[in-house]
């Protein structure tokens, strides 16, 4: 047996696969990874693809709870799209790490937040904004992640437009 030793800056310079590979191999190794079912598939079967108005409900539904909040932005980022239909996958991993929630546990109340809320945009208690693998991703329809990418740029646009209004330099609208 062969070993190496990296150093965490090393680990976090790494191609995401290479760091989603050790920290498989670290999981597996210490035990700590449940045990899956063999032929589980993804809960994708019904996902609601959110337009930009579904979004914006949401939000306004959640915009007191900031780490919902931040969640529901975190999934604006580009995903990775498998499977027919496709479905855009996000690590829970990762949304723990860039929203700087303490556990996966406050990512998935957040995630239920967010289903709690479209369920009440919809009006269909049916609905789901997302669902979740067995590998620990939390999987989106493609158009919702575009909805929520395009809900924060129109955000940041108004944002930029009213800090430039203010300080009396007019902005040219976005084409």
């Amino acid at each position: 047996m062969t070993g190496i030793t990296l150093t965490a800056e090393q680990i976090r310079n790494a191609p995401a696969p290479v760091r989603q590979w050790i920290e498989q191999e670290v999981i597996a190794a210490l035990g700590l990874a449940p045990p899956t079912p063999v032929a589980a598939p993804p809960q994708a079967a019904h996902l609601v693809a959110c337009s930009v108005e579904d979004m914006a409900g949401v939000l306004e539904h959640i915009r007191g709870v900031l780490p919902a909040v931040n969640v529901l932005f975190e999934l604006g980022r580009p995903g990775i799209s498998f499977g027919r239909p496709a479905v855009m996958t996000f690590r829970l991993m990762d949304i723990l790490h860039h929203t700087r929630l303490q556990d996966v546990g406050q990512v998935m109340t957040c995630l239920e937040m967010i289903n709690q809320a479209l369920t009440e945009v919809k009006k269909d208690a049916s609905v789901r904004f997302c669902g979740f693998d067995n590998e620990g991703h939390c999987l989106i329809a493609p158009q919702t992640q575009e909805s929520i990418a395009t809900l924060w740029q129109t955000m940041m646009e108004r944002q930029q437009a009213a800090q430039a209004s203010e300080a009396g330099h007019p902005v040219a609208p976005a084409a």
